[in-house]
């Protein structure tokens, strides 16, 4: 049978390095250290840390409570309020943030600034976009379905600035923004997905499409683990989301010819080595 690995699959740019700077923190600090919630979405990775006496913050509320200790800002990102609020604290901040999300932080700055109504197309659940938010003001506004785009409460005549959570599907941000320019709203269209994201997509979309059986790996509270799901889902019906390989049911790739495997931007790539092996063993 033969197995193919999606070759972007496992841990991103951002998340590996905001992995790496939890982990450096617990080798060198001499304070307790925290992450401002988990510090990616992969519960495996999460219980290491904590395994290794990292604590997970998870409101406002227990921030504003610190009297000191180190907080990791996750790659996701947070809202000015955070920093503030760490700030008037005196506790030490590491910033993980991943680079492109900080850079969409500072456009919705410049933008909102400039006079444009930020837009931001997304998950509003999501922590990257609560994030993203949290640097602009009460008129910024988030949308994901072209139903939310047509009860949208703007002018005709506002200036809009369009920006994406980087994890984003980019054909459903492709579609949206067309409908956004077919009502003829005055917009400056700033496709914010990260490219890591895109080519992972591609990636799994075209593996998809070969393979009798395709196999997801990522947490199961992984935003773009959920959207290469959808998309391979679309390419193969035999498509399997799993978290690990505890997870993976050998019968689901039994009497197939191919398998296809690529996994979320926080899955160790120690995971999808396990998994990979197991599917060449088993089969």
């Amino acid at each position: 049978m033969e197995v193919i690995v999606a070759k972007t699959a496992g841990f991103c740019f951002g998340v590996k390095r905001a992995v790496d700077q939890v982990y450096e923190q617990i080798e060198k600090a001499d304070q307790q250290v925290y992450t401002y919630g988990p510090i990616i979405h992969n519960e495996e990775v999460v219980r290491d840390l904590e395994e290794k006496g990292v604590k997970v913050l998870n409101t406002v509320e227990e921030l504003k409570g610190l009297k000191d200790g180190i907080v990791v800002i996750r790659s996701h990102g947070v809202g000015k309020e955070i920093y503030d609020i760490l700030e008037a604290g005196g506790i030490t901040v590491v910033d993980a943030t991943c680079p492109f999300v900080k850079k969409i932080h500072r456009i919705v700055q410049e933008q909102q600034a400039a006079g444009r109504r930020v837009i931001i197309v997304g998950n509003p659940d999501h922590p990257e976009v609560q994030g993203i938010r949290g640097w602009g003001n009460l008129d910024t506004l988030v949308v994901e379905t072209p139903e939310q785009v047509d009860n949208l409460p703007v002018q005709t005549e506002e200036k809009l600035c369009i920006v994406s959570q980087t994890t984003f599907n980019y054909k459903k941000f492709q579609d949206l923004v067309e409908k956004f320019e077919k009502k003829g709203y005055d917009i400056l269209v700033l496709n914010t997905i990260c490219n890591a994201t895109q080519e992972r997509q591609v990636e799994a979309k075209r593996i998809a499409s070969e393979v009798d059986a395709m196999i997801v790996i990522g947490g199961r509270n992984s935003s773009n683990t959920q959207k290469l799901y959808e998309i391979c889902q679309k390419e193969c019906k035999n498509t399997y989301y799993i978290q690990t390989l505890g997870d993976f049911n050998p019968e689901c790739v039994n009497s197939v010819r191919s398998v296809g495997i690529t996994a979320g931007a926080s899955t160790p790539n120690q995971i999808i080595e396990e998994v990979h092996t197991n599917v060449r063993i088993k089969f």
